[in-house]
């Protein structure tokens, strides 16, 4: 049996973070440019259902027996394994990879779940599509986030930027025209099940005052939409910056967010904003392509750790 591989992208949420608990709208773009891979090596001396896994971005060297049942990655094996009906895994080792920072709001673990779903299915002879692989992902998900909307192993699973309502088909955008952003690293890890579960909280204890928050976000979301598919950058950065306001509102921001997107800003960004759940994390920017080295400098002289340079492309492909 033939090694197999398979990667999958991170993410960035464009629009309506936190508010997409709730029901309300969000956007999301895949980003390429960072990405985890899982490589799959068959043993052929090695006895039916002796996998071994190795994982150094966080120092897993293990057996797949010896991890918790609970652990994300026996999760997307087993779920897999179940998906495709194998009764029972060939003797492998399993190597996952990642140039994705964790805890940053970029979608590690949903990436990796994607990945390692995709690469065993396709090593037990039967490759998942991409809603099955999405699934998978979500239900591990849930052992990072608790409560998460779905839409990171969605536009991590499928690659394109999507519309997304919790709980309903999500839509394939198709951008009028190329939008250029800058994802900025703060440095601050976050923990995104911290971050929801506080807000959830404060909405318990105030649903009038959050429940108003989160309709002028939908609003926004909605707004945002059309800009993209209609091809309105200037507009589309607006609302990213009126995003990003609510967003402070809701208390889910940081001083290095607010210091990073507003140096983008000043910097000729075109609108600039938290991105995932905030503490910490990322922020993006829209950009003109003439700016993006400018922006990017100041960025970095503001403090960031790193800037990720991503594109996308017009129409849904």
């Amino acid at each position: 049996m033939p090694a197999v591989t398979a990667h999958a992208p991170a993410k960035s949420i464009l629009f309506g973070e936190h508010a997409v608990v709730y029901g309300r709208p969000a956007i999301a773009i895949p980003v390429f440019e960072r990405q985890s891979t899982t490589y799959i090596l068959a043993n052929p001396r090695g006895q039916t259902g002796e996998v071994t896994i190795e994982a150094p971005n966080i120092g897993l060297n293990s057996s797949l027996g010896a991890l918790d049942p609970s652990h994300p990655f026996r999760i997307a094996i087993s779920r897999t394994q179940q998906a495709v009906g194998a009764a029972s895994i060939p003797a492998c080792h399993i190597r996952v990879v990642s140039t994705i920072p964790i805890a940053s709001g970029l979608g590690s673990g949903a990436s990796i779940a994607v990945s390692l779903a995709r690469a065993f299915s396709l090593f037990l002879g039967h490759p998942l599509k991409d809603e099955q692989v999405s699934a998978i992902a979500f239900e591990v998900d849930k052992v990072y986030h608790g409560t998460p909307s779905g839409i990171d192993n969605s536009v991590i699973a499928f690659g394109k930027p999507i519309y997304f309502i919790k709980d309903q088909p999500f839509t394939l955008l198709a951008p009028a025209s190329p939008l250029d952003f800058l994802i900025a690293d703060t440095g601050v890890r976050s923990s995104t099940r911290k971050m929801v579960l506080g807000l959830r909280e404060r909405w318990q204890q105030e649903h009038a005052k959050y429940d108003k928050f989160f309709e002028v976000i939908e609003s926004i979301v909605v707004q945002a939409r059309a800009s993209i598919e209609e091809g309105d950058p200037g507009n589309l950065g607006d609302l990213m910056n009126q995003n990003h306001f609510l967003l402070q509102d809701l208390g889910v921001s940081h001083p290095m967010l607010d210091q990073l997107t507003e140096t983008a800003v000043t910097a000729g960004a075109l609108g600039a904003k938290l991105s995932g759940a905030g503490g910490g994390g990322n922020m993006i920017a829209l950009v003109e392509p003439d700016r993006s080295d400018a922006v990017d400098a100041a960025l970095r002289a503001a403090g960031a750790v790193e800037v990720i340079h991503t594109r996308v492309k017009a129409g849904k492909g």
